[in-house]
C-alpha cells in the first residue's frame, strides 16, 4: 500500500485560526467592565478553529461563559486562577463551571494556578508550588484528570525548577518583543530557542514537555531597540511563531498565541513600551 499522505502544513497566515495553536482571550470591554455573554459568544466564533482559548481568571463569570461559548465552537478552554488571593473560591468556580448541568471536564485543556506570580513578585516559589499541589488534589477530587500548571516566564522557570517540577508540563510565557535585539521576523526562532533552554536547563525536568503559554507581538506602541511594533511586524512575528511551532501538534499544542483581540482596558508601565493595549491579532 502507498504511504499515507502527510498532513498539510499549517496555514502561513498570521490570522487564520489553526488547531496547531491555542490563543489567549480576555472577556473585558475597553472600559474594563465585563463583556456580556452574547459578546463573548461572538468573539469566540471568530476563534473557532484554534485548539483552545486561554483565559486568566474567574471574574465576570468568565469560566462558565467562555466554556459555554467554546463548546458551541468545539474549542477547548485553558482555565486559570489569576492569583492566589481567592484561591479556594476560584477553584470552586472552575469546578462548578465545568460540571454544572451535567457538564464534563472534556473541554478543559489545562488549569493554570496564577500567571507570572513569581516574576511579578506576588508570591514565592514555595507558595506557588504548594498552591499547584493543593489545586491538583482538589481538581482530581472533582473528577478533573488534565494538566495543572504554574505559568511563569522562562527566566523564572530556569531560576526555580520547582515550578516546572510541580506542573504537569512546563508552562512558560515568552515574548521576543521584550528582547531589544530581536526583530519581528526572528520571533519564532527566539522563542523556540528559549523553549529549548527551558527544556535543557531546568534541573530534573529535561524530559518534561514545555508549552509556550503566551507569545505574540504588538501592532502599536514604541520601539524596543530592534523590536518595533507595527501591523506589518505583528503579522511577520506571528507568522514566524506559527512556523517555528507548526509541528508540535504531532503530540500536543506547544504554543498559545497572545492575544486574540486588543486589551484596551490595560494600563502601560515603564516596561511595556506603550504597547500593552495592542497585542490583539484580530479586529484590525
Amino acid at each position: 500500500d502507498p504511504a499515507p499522505a502527510p498532513n498539510p502544513p499549517p496555514s502561513s497566515s498570521s490570522t487564520t485560526p489553526d488547531n496547531n495553536y491555542g490563543i489567549a482571550y480576555s472577556p473585558y470591554t475597553a472600559e474594563g467592565t465585563c463583556k456580556p455573554a452574547p459578546q463573548i459568544t461572538h468573539d469566540l466564533s471568530q476563534l473557532a478553529g484554534y485548539a483552545f482559548v486561554r483565559i486568566y481568571g474567574t471574574d465576570c463569570d468568565q469560566t462558565r461563559l467562555v466554556l459555554a461559548a467554546a463548546r458551541q465552537y468545539h474549542l477547548g478552554v485553558f482555565a486559570g486562577l489569576v492569583d492566589l488571593t481567592h484561591f479556594s473560591d476560584d477553584l470552586a468556580l472552575i469546578i462548578t463551571a465545568a460540571t454544572e448541568n451535567g457538564g464534563s471536564w472534556d473541554s478543559i485543556h489545562s488549569v493554570a494556578v496564577g500567571n507570572e506570580l513569581l516574576n511579578s513578585g506576588r508570591n514565592t516559589a514555595a507558595e506557588i508550588v504548594g498552591a499547584v499541589q493543593t489545586a491538583r488534589a482538589t481538581l482530581r477530587g472533582a473528577g478533573y484528570e488534565g494538566p495543572v500548571v504554574a505559568v511563569d516566564t522562562v527566566a523564572a522557570h530556569l531560576a526555580n525548577p520547582g515550578l516546572c517540577a510541580v506542573s504537569d508540563y512546563c508552562a512558560a510565557n515568552c515574548h521576543a518583543f521584550f528582547d531589544d535585539a530581536v526583530e519581528a521576523e526572528g520571533a519564532g526562532g527566539f522563542v523556540r530557542e528559549q523553549k529549548g533552554d527551558a527544556n535543557a536547563r531546568s534541573k530534573g525536568n529535561r524530559n518534561k514537555k514545555v508549552v509556550i503559554t503566551e507569545s505574540g507581538w504588538p501592532h502599536a506602541g514604541q520601539a524596543n531597540g530592534k523590536a518595533v511594533p507595527s501591523l506589518e511586524n505583528q503579522r511577520a512575528a506571528v507568522r514566524s511563531l506559527r512556523e517555528a511551532f507548526a509541528w508540535d501538534s504531532s503530540d500536543e499544542v506547544g504554543l498559545v498565541l497572545f492575544s486574540s483581540f486588543d486589551d484596551l482596558w490595560k494600563v502601560d508601565n515603564g516596561y511595556t513600551f506603550g504597547a500593552e493595549k495592542f497585542w490583539g491579532i484580530l479586529g484590525h
